[in-house]
Parts: structure tokens; C-alpha cells; sequence
């Protein structure tokens, strides 16, 4: 009775993110009750393994009680505290030092969001500062990548290259620009890395020179795509990307909301490759999940030109909410296990999550399999040859995330039919096997689903 109630409430009241309003109200919510460790468990007794750490988010796992003891601490003692008025509190200053000293190279300085989209936002402002500062404000054009993904508000959603974030929403806006993605199992070049960081390489120059050397402002890029299907660029691709960049004097943007914080090994991706952007975005794990909370890291060339572009006027950009200090105590009660051996375990969870996806590769629906550390995918065809996409008409973002969740599993059903997994750190080698099996279990039974049979034909 309970859960027809709350499902009844929620379709009468509740709006959720990036879904048909009517086609939730159809099928109503799955409501979730508890969670521990990688499972969760929904309202009616069904335990799942969250093989996507709810939204890539919840790096540590659910139900670490260090974690909701910080933040129980910090309410009773100072549940808020504003940062006007040269204000502060001691968590967001001592999460800002700790973030600073692991930061790449000299990005020293941190703004706090509450999520990755209004960091994306933010840096986008803090760039047009840094140009208008340098006396430079005719530099207002930004370049990101198809595929990609920088959150969901007005200016977010305009960098982000994904049809459903733009559609009626009046974005991109004329100055924001797209070059193409890597996507080296769909890249018209094929699968040599060199020619496909050659061909990015020249088509950035080539947006560079087309919109005029002297009117970019800065380049987006996430180290791994993930929201475009977790593309996972060749070894040395960001590396040239960020030195085309410096070649220009254009501001490089690591966007790093999904893979900071242990998710491809390291703190941040971009260390993989030992680059150091001019701004780094990043959110998501840096709470694991259990309070909203983003930041854009600043190079101390991007804020000292800012701060001496301003000298003692008032920088005009701030939340209500920027550096919470719940969020804070959140934060660094959440980096203490990742340092006290979750990312160790992460390591060793990601080579056994990677090994055992791609023993899929035999099946015939299975047409790749990549990723990197506890981020990856399984991209699903009709025809391994032509790599045949499964046709629009089966829906496969609703069908294969259906199938799954009646498996016991939850994974990232993307609308091409692609499987994203980016389980929690601390998965144990059972559960990492589980989501294997599980998968292989979705992908036997979505070979015998009759509109799949009709296009393998």
C-alpha cells in the first residue's frame, strides 16, 4: 500500500530529470529504500548490485558510517555558513587545501559548486573574466566535442553535444562550437590511435583558425566521454589536445565530474596522461554522492590574471550554497577512505571489471567493449561487420535497462544500446564477477526478444 501511495504521489508531483514526462507517469517510479556497501534494495525487497553507482556518483559506496557522522557533526556544530561577506567555516577551507595539494601542477585555487553542471557553468564565467581581464574580452568562443557531455544548464547544455539537451531548449548559442569525437570504434579512420589523434589534432587547429586564433576562449574535454557512451580516447590524445591548446593560448578545460576521484585509477584522469589544465571541473565522487557538491579548480595563472583584472572590485559570481559546510565535512570524511584503501581496491576491482567484460566479446550482440579502471562499456550491434547499431524501433535504452533491473542489475542503458558501468570502488571480486554474469544473462536474453531476432535476420 505504501509504495502504490508513494508512486501515485510521484507521478502527480514529482519531476524527474531527463525523462518523458508521460512515459514516466506510464510506467511510474521504482522507489528505493535502503542501500549498503554496491547493492541496493527497492521497495519491494528486490536487491540490485548498482553497477552505476547511482549516477556515477557514489564512488565509495553506500553506508559508510564515518561519512554520515561527519555530517551529522557538522550540523549540530555549524549546518551553515555563508562565503560572502568574507566569511567561511573551517570544512570547505581545510576540503579546499586537501583538493589543492592533489591536484596536477599549479591548480591551487577551488570554487565549490553544488554539482558538476553549475561548475561547468561557472568555469565558462570565470573564463569570460580571465579575457575581459587580460583585455581581451573579443575572446568568447568556446570549443567542445560531439559526444560529449558538460551538464545540463542553459550554457552546460550548449558545450554538451547531445541532441536531448538541446531540443526546444534554444542551445547551442552561436558561440559554442563542436569538433568531431574520437569514438575509435565508430571512427570513419578506424582504429589506428596516431591517425585519430592526427585527425583531432588538425580539425582543432582547423576550428581554431576558422573562428579566428585571437577569438577562442577555451576548449572543453573530458578525459573519457561519458555520457556519449564512455568513448575512451587513444593513449596520448589529450595530451596533444591540451598541447594545441597551449600552442594557441587557448584555456584547456579538463571536465573531470565523472572521472575524478579513483574512477579510471588515479585521483584525475587527467594525470594518466601528466597534463595540468588551466581549469578542472569535477563533482560527483568528490562527495561520493552522499551530499551535492561540485568545484572548477583554477591554475594560479587563470586567478591571479583574474584577481589582478578586478584589483578591489567585487568578482561577480556566487551560490548561495558554494562551499557548503556539510557538503565539506562530507567531502573530506569521503577522501579519507579513498585514501584508506578504497582507491587500492578500485585499482584491483577495475582490471577485474575490465578482464571479465571482455570475455562478452563472443557474444553476438556484442560489437565493443572498452573502457578504463571502474568506467566502461559494452556497445551492442546487430551485425558485427557493419556494425550495425540495434534498430531505434526496440527502444533499447527502456528494454535493456528493464532487462537488467530484472536481473538484479543496474547499469547505464544509453539509446544507441550501450551498457555503461561504473560501479562503486569497493565492489568486491564476487560482485564485480556478478555484473558479468548478469550482463551476459541480459545480452542472452535480448538475443531471443522476437524484434531483435527480425534484425540480426
Amino acid at each position: 500500500m505504501l509504495t502504490n501511495s508513494l508512486v501515485e504521489l510521484d507521478r502527480q508531483h514529482l519531476v524527474h530529470p531527463v525523462s518523458s514526462f508521460e512515459g514516466h507517469e506510464a510506467r511510474g517510479v521504482r522507489v528505493l529504500t535502503s542501500a549498503k556497501g554496491a547493492r541496493i534494495r527497492d521497495a519491494e525487497g528486490r536487491e540490485l548490485i548498482d553497477g552505476f553507482a547511482g549516477l556515477w556518483c557514489v564512488n565509495a559506496g553506500y553506508g559508510h558510517e564515518s561519512v554520515v557522522e561527519a555530517a551529522a557533526k557538522q550540523m549540530r556544530e555549524l549546518p551553515y555558513a555563508t562565503g560572502y561577506f568574507d566569511l567561511g567555516a573551517e570544512a570547505p577551507i581545510r576540503l579546499a587545501a586537501e583538493l589543492a595539494d592533489r591536484a596536477p601542477g599549479d591548480l591551487d585555487h577551488v570554487y565549490f559548486t553544488l554539482g558538476g553542471s553549475d561548475a561547468v557553468d561557472s568555469a565558462i564565467r570565470y573564463i569570460r573574466y580571465y579575457w575581459h581581464a587580460k583585455g581581451k574580452p573579443t575572446r568568447d568562443q568556446f570549443i567542445s566535442i560531439e559526444q560529449g557531455y558538460h551538464g545540463s544548464t542553459t550554457m552546460g547544455a550548449g558545450l554538451t553535444a547531445l541532441p536531448v539537451f538541446h531540443e526546444g531548449f534554444g542551445v547551442p548559442y552561436e558561440w559554442q562550437h563542436k569538433i568531431s569525437s574520437h569514438y575509435v570504434y565508430r571512427n570513419p579512420l578506424g582504429d589506428d590511435p596516431q591517425a585519430i589523434i592526427d585527425a583531432s589534432v588538425a580539425e582543432l587547429r582547423a576550428k581554431i583558425v576558422q573562428l579566428g586564433e585571437d577569438r577562442v576562449a577555451a576548449f572543453f574535454a573530458e578525459p573519457i566521454q561519458g555520457s556519449g557512451g564512455v568513448l575512451v580516447p587513444p593513449k596520448g590524445w589529450i595530451k596533444s589536445m591540451r598541447g594545441v591548446c597551449a600552442e594557441y593560448g587557448i584555456l584547456f578545460v579538463a571536465d573531470e565530474v565523472i572521472t575524478g576521484f579513483g574512477r579510471t585509477g588515479p585521483i584525475f584522469a587527467c594525470t594518466d596522461e601528466d597534463i595540468v589544465p588551466d581549469l578542472m571541473t569535477t563533482a560527483k565522487g568528490l562527495t561520493s554522492g552522499y551530499a551535492p557538491m561540485g568545484a572548477v579548480f583554477l591554475s594560479d595563472k587563470v586567478y591571479q590574471t583574474i584577481a589582478q583584472g578586478a584589483g578591489a572590485k567585487a568578482i561577480g559570481h556566487g551560490f548561495t550554497y558554494s562551499a557548503h559546510p556539510v557538503s565539506a565535512a562530507v567531502a573530506l570524511a569521503v577522501l579519507k577512505l579513498y585514501e584508506g584503501g578504497l582507491f587500492e581496491r578500485g585499482l584491483e576491482a577495475g582490471k577485474r571489471l575490465q578482464s571479465g567484460l571482455q570475455t562478452l566479446r563472443d557474444h553476438p550482440l556484442v560489437g565493443d567493449v572498452r573502457g578504463r579502471g571502474m568506467l566502461a562499456a559494452v556497445e551492442l550491434v546487430v551485425d558485427k561487420d557493419r556494425k550495425t547499431p540495434l534498430p531505434v524501433s526496440v527502444q533499447p535504452a527502456t528494454r535493456l535497462f528493464d532487462r537488467a533491473w530484472e536481473q538484479g542489475l543496474v547499469v547505464r542503458s544509453f539509446a544507441q544500446g550501450i551498457f555503461g558501468y561504473a560501479p562503486p570502488l569497493c565492489c568486491t571480486d564476487e560482485e564485480i564477477d556478478e555484473i558479468v554474469a548478469r550482463t551476459r544473462k541480459v545480452l542472452d536474453l535480448t538475443l531471443d526478444d522476437p524484434e531483435i531476432i527480425e534484425a540480426l535476420r
